[in-house]
């Protein structure tokens, strides 16, 4: 298994996880495809996207795999009066991340994560733990403090 700096600080920090590796050809890659591959509900599995604001600059939104973000509600939560999804050209510099891998946890910088309000419904999500190909399931109450996560109506 391919131990990421997302996996080794959840590791550090503690926190009881488990992780859930899958193949994907990159073609075939969406969020709900990567749910059935680790065996979980796609309102469980959660795909995290980078935002950019005008004013606030760059931010998380985790949303569950079968929901599309809703930028109103993400621009109101980050206190933006427009927001817009980064391209994916931006995602890799901001983060550290490429498409597919993205994590909030051990990103290149702490940007403020809004995670959808439906993650605490459930007693595991799983999220990206910074490679394709891995996901790792948690409480979605340890993600929140371990990311800082702030919990908002951000997926539709």
């Amino acid at each position: 298994m391919t131990k990421t700096n997302a996996l080794r600080l959840i590791e550090q920090a503690g926190i009881d996880h488990e992780v859930r590796e899958y193949e994907l050809a990159i073609e075939e890659f969406t969020a709900e495809r990567v749910a059935e591959l680790v065996a979980m509900e796609p309102e469980q599995v959660y795909k995290t996207l980078v935002a950019v604001g005008d004013h606030n600059g760059p931010c998380f939104a985790v949303i569950p795999a079968n929901t599309e973000l809703d930028l109103k509600a993400l621009a109101a939560a980050h206190g933006e009066r427009k927001i817009r999804l980064a391209s994916l050209k931006e995602v890799m510099p901001l983060t550290g991340y490429e498409r597919g891998s993205v994590t909030a946890i051990g990103a290149k910088k702490p940007f403020p994560v809004y995670l959808d309000e439906i993650a605490e419904l459930f007693d595991m999500i799983a999220i990206s733990a910074g490679a394709k190909g891995i996901q790792v399931v948690l409480k979605p109450e340890d993600y929140i403090s371990f990311t800082g996560a702030s919990v908002v109506a951000i997926g539709r």
